[in-house]
């Protein structure tokens, strides 16, 4: 169904225009054009996710310091990756991790990966944003649910990931009717295996059901055996100059 904007008095907002979200790129070394890419003028990047080892690592790692310098000398808000384990993880866990990245590569903000969507949950994930928020200072909290979560979600964090899957259910996808309480820009949706000719469909798909932060690409799951957010789409270029000012070179 059509997204319908809000006009409800107070609604929070992040000032994002629509935009790129990068789930998570492979490692620096591994992937040096895919985050050199980022730094480029023009390109319409509302934040990327660094993820050195399923979190900050144990060490500092200095292709990633070296990357993520880069970036936020382009403006380019670095978060850093916490796998919140459907909020079975330990709260001590997750704000050791939160530490290492601030400390190590001074990130601006944290995506929640694998964040539970149920009511029960919320208390547990409401503190763990309320202890990120005072380490940040200013900063910006993103909640991977990947679907649809309880709405008292979206009280507590500056973006929601209300979808992350494959464009076969993405394409026939619906947006919960109380996600038209809030503006495009609180919520994110990621796609894979989007073919370059539906790519404006996915947009459109995107700009119906109100989302402003978007990540497309037409890479492929293979039934979970490769991670399709590690690399940059084909279409790079495509998306680039049909979400930003300009075209990548």
């Amino acid at each position: 169904m059509p997204h319908l904007k809000s006009t409800t008095a107070g609604t929070a907002s992040t000032g994002l225009g629509a935009g790129l979200g990068i789930p998570g790129y492979a490692h620096p070394l591994v992937a040096p054009a895919e985050w050199g890419a980022l730094t480029r003028p023009g390109t319409p990047v509302h934040w990327a996710v660094l993820n050195v080892s399923g979190g900050p690592g144990t060490l500092p790692d200095p292709h990633c310091l070296e990357a993520t310098a880069r970036l936020r000398t382009a403006g380019v808000r670095v978060l850093g990756h916490l796998d919140v384990t459907q909020g079975a993880r330990p709260f001590g866990e997750v704000i050791s991790d939160a530490h290492r990245y601030l400390d190590w590569y001074r990130v601006d903000g944290f995506l929640l990966d694998r964040c539970p969507t149920e009511r029960a949950e919320l208390p547990e994930i409401r503190r763990v944003i309320t202890t990120l928020r005072v380490l940040l200072g200013h900063g910006h909290i993103v909640l991977g649910h990947g679907t649809h979560p309880y709405p008292g979600y979206a009280e507590n964090a500056d973006q929601l990931v209300t979808f992350s899957g494959s464009w076969n259910d993405y394409r026939w996808s619906q947006v919960a009717e109380w996600t038209a309480e809030y503006p495009p820009e609180r919520f994110c949706h990621f796609v894979h295996g989007v073919p370059r000719g539906h790519l404006e469909e996915a947009l459109r798909i995107a700009r119906w059901q109100g989302a402003g932060t978007v990540w497309f690409t037409d890479r492929m799951a293979r039934g979970g055996r490769t991670d399709p957010w590690e690399t940059m789409p084909g279409y790079w270029d495509d998306i680039v100059s049909r979400l930003g000012t300009g075209v990548s070179e």
